[in-house]
């Protein structure tokens, strides 16, 4: 298939159809690691970026777009890995989390960063706490259990009143 023949739309779409090595259920698209699409030339350019400097699964994830958009006849194909600006939950999609949370892991509550470009939460030198809610049972009377959950990028939280562990997607 030549690149002429293909849309930009048409690559978003498809790439949105790539789920994430470590969370199935959220695309690629929808956790935000897609960062751009553009053709130069008959050549597809993929962009993307990982969650984290460090992520393991960065080579599964660029060899599951090239299969992707190979497998549709997109054969000159160029896959970028961008570091900078670094990966930021602010980039998820409402479906992403909408798909994280019925998955049983919530979602980012805060942007990471806010409008004067400080990162959000952090007042007068103390971090504040983000008010997560149970992804099971909806309540917001949570705790904090450890800062490291099944992930790097996560934290594993207890709800206290269904009493079920949960991962959290911590925001950054």
């Amino acid at each position: 298939m030549h690149a002429q023949s293909v849309t930009l739309d048409q690559v978003w779409s498809w790439l949105g159809e790539v789920p994430d090595p470590e969370i199935p259920v959220i695309s690629v698209v929808d956790l935000g690691i897609v960062r751009d699409v553009a053709f130069d030339g008959d050549e597809c350019v993929v962009t993307i970026t990982p969650t984290y400097s460090g992520c393991p699964a960065m080579q599964v994830i660029s060899d599951a777009v090239g299969e992707a958009l190979r497998a549709r006849g997109v054969d000159k194909l160029r896959i970028v890995t961008q570091l900078s600006p670094a990966w930021t939950t602010d980039w998820m999609s409402e479906t992403g989390k909408a798909a994280l949370k019925g998955y049983g892991i919530a979602p980012p509550v805060e942007q990471a960063i806010d409008i004067s470009g400080l990162r959000s939460g952090v007042k007068r030198g103390a971090f504040k706490e983000p008010e997560v809610a149970c992804p099971n049972c909806g309540s917001t009377h949570t705790q904090l259990t450890s800062q490291f959950g099944s992930t790097p990028c996560k934290a594993l939280y207890k709800c206290l009143d269904c009493r079920e562990p949960f991962d959290y997607f911590k925001c950054h």
